[in-house]
């Protein structure tokens, strides 16, 4: 009887390795599509720092257990594993899959299988044919696949939901009418709750509205208000997670701003990091239990999926040299191991990509450095230590999906929904860059005069809900107003300028609009809100006051003080927010003067911009 089993299936299909890499490459989806049990895992630092991940499941009243190495992949191309079982009628299986491109534009796909058995009832369960079965059902996984990049179906891989009770049913019907009825639904409330009824567990345990929103192909603003609607009324949680910045894995979580700790330790990478607000703070969301209760563990840890960033990583012995078939575009790469150590930068101009070499040093265990490529179509990677290493080439976009703490507390949503969501008591936190916006009224002591106390004021509050809106338009927020004046926040500097040309092209039909409002009341009212605006981006500081986030530094003293430059009519950018490469462009046919003067608080005179009225 044989001990070792190997088999290869091989199929054609007529998409492209591209379009089916992203769904073949996910391994915890194909395992939760097929059946596969969700399993435990420990992470275990060994003393030279590396980390192996022990893992164990019950399928069909067996407890298997194994060690669950790193995948090795090369992106749009292959992935391989081989994992040895220390319990179980196994003794180690090793799956690999490898994509080719096919002359007329399709992709040859080829799954290798390995293993062997240990004791009866492995030998048992390889006589069974068990192979026959799983060699069948991958070819239907695999054709569904190829079926949906098609846009044949509505899922990558065919699946049945767990059958909900009718009180889930009932409620989950309610809430989705409850969002449809409010501007926050933008027509995707029942989309939601479909989605949450049918999809994989793989796509609930972290809801991320970057994703959502690329994959229904809507605005950003409607996938994360949707959320946040959905997060009030009880049909979503929301988790504030810190993220690995080697792994980008969400590595310590909290419900609340305000719980949530200022430092985490990722034990798959053996470091500790620090959460920052603009970089690697995340917000995410998944159902309610009430709703659908998702169950913990993994389907598959360390797939492809889990780092769509990293698009080589290859596990080398000590001594090893490996040529690696990979091309890779153009572009910044940075070089790492799994294991703790050094990495480096390389800026790739295409042809030959850099040689990957790690070596004995000092201070980290080895370094991590980079040579003239010499082979085009190929990598090569030298182990010159003396421990196995899992070297990894990533791109800078490892948070492309999230959505960052910073961008959400921006959004007016945020505040209007989830204003209970603050930082803990005296915390402040650093953010990066943040564009802050400053109005107020060019002659607001006449207007009350010449209409009255009561009617000035609800022409104010009208101008502050036609602010609001539009402000809200462009993903910003409205920060506070301070008597006539708004302070409003944004997170690119772009969404802060689009806002306030849109506001001072609309302020002429907003006057005139109300004109007619009160003529036809017949109370006619000719009166007009003329605007100063201030804006200047930078870092600053985000703080709890009056139960609100709000925001302080010089960043906001200069935009308070250039809206204090203003005339009627007038916008004022500082010099760097108007030289922003995406804010020039912005700024074309638009009549402005270039203007420096010295501003209340600040040693230096200031240069600034002024678009006339």
């Amino acid at each position: 009887m044989p001990r070792h089993h190997d088999r290869v299936w091989v199929w054609e299909l007529p998409a492209p390795p591209a379009a089916l890499w992203p769904y073949l490459s996910d391994t915890a989806r194909f395992n939760e599509a097929a059946g596969t049990p969700r399993y435990a895992v420990e992470e275990v630092t060994q003393p030279d720092g590396s980390v192996k991940r022990k893992a164990s499941a019950r399928y069909k009243g067996v407890t298997v257990e194994w060690d669950d190495p790193p995948f090795e992949w090369v992106a749009e191309r292959e992935f391989r594993q081989r994992r040895v079982f220390r319990r179980g009628p196994l003794q180690y299986l090793a799956p690999s899959l490898k994509l080719e491109a096919t002359a007329d534009g399709g992709s040859r796909i080829t799954y290798r299988l390995s293993g062997a058995p240990r004791g009866v009832t492995g030998h048992l369960l390889f006589a069974s044919g068990v192979l026959d079965k799983i060699g069948k059902g991958l070819e239907d996984m695999i054709r569904h696949a190829g079926a949906f990049v098609d846009g044949q179906t509505e899922q990558p891989f065919a699946y049945t939901p767990p059958a909900a009770s009718p009180e889930q049913k009932q409620r989950l019907a309610s809430m989705a009418q409850q969002i449809a009825h409010t501007p926050y639904a933008h027509g995707l409330g029942e989309r939601l709750a479909e989605h949450i009824e049918t999809a994989q567990e793989v796509d609930l345990v972290r809801i991320r509205p970057r994703k959502l929103a690329r994959d229904w192909q809507v605005p950003l603003r409607h996938a994360v208000e949707l959320c946040l609607e959905a997060t009030r009324v009880g049909m979503l949680g929301l988790s504030w997670n810190l993220l690995c910045p080697r792994c980008g894995g969400a590595k310590a979580g909290a419900a609340s701003l305000d719980q949530l700790p200022r430092q985490a330790h990722c034990p798959s990478c053996n470091i500790s990091y620090d959460g920052n607000f603009t970089r690697n703070i995340e917000i995410s969301f998944s159902p309610a239990p009430s709703i659908r209760s998702i169950a913990e563990g993994e389907f598959c840890m360390g797939g492809p999926h889990v780092s769509r960033h990293i698009l080589v990583q290859q596990i080398l012995q000590p001594g090893e040299q490996r040529l690696t078939a990979a091309t890779l575009p153009a572009g910044e790469y940075r070089l790492r191991t799994l294991e703790p150590g050094g990495e480096c930068l390389v800026q790739h101009e295409g042809g030959a990509f850099p040689a990957v070499i790690a070596e004995t040093a000092t201070t980290p265990d080895f370094a991590i450095r980079s040579e003239p490529g010499q082979t085009i179509g190929g990598i090569v990677f030298h182990n010159r230590t003396a421990r196995e290493l899992t070297f990894v080439i990533e791109t800078r976009n490892w948070l492309r999906d999230a959505l960052t703490a910073h961008e959400v507390t921006t959004m007016q949503a945020f505040r209007d929904l989830l204003p209970s969501q603050v930082l803990r008591a005296g915390e402040d936190v650093g953010i990066d860059n943040v564009t802050l916006m400053f109005t107020d009224l060019e002659g607001s002591t006449a207007l009350y005069e010449r209409l009255g106390d009561g009617a000035a004021y609800r022409l104010v509050r009208r101008h502050f809900a036609f602010l609001a809106a539009t402000i809200r338009d462009h993903d910003g927020a409205l920060v506070k107003t301070i008597g006539d004046a708004v302070m409003a926040a944004f997170a690119t500097p772009e969404q802060a300028v689009r806002a306030a040309l849109e506001i001072r092209d609309r302020i002429g039909g907003f006057n005139a609009e109300y004109r007619e409002e009160t003529a036809a009341e017949g109370r006619a009212i000719d009166a007009a809100i003329v605007l100063k605006m201030g804006l200047h981006g930078g870092r600053c500081i985000a703080v709890n006051l009056n139960e609100r986030l709000d925001y302080f530094g010089s960043t906001v003293n200069l935009a308070a003080r250039l809206q204090g430059r203003c005339r009627g009519g007038e916008v004022i950018l500082s010099e760097n927010l108007a030289a922003d490469p995406a804010v020039t462009p912005l700024l074309q046919d638009r009549e402005l003067r270039h203007e420096a003067a010295e501003l209340k608080g600040f040693d230096q005179s200031i240069p600034f911009v002024r678009l006339l009225a």
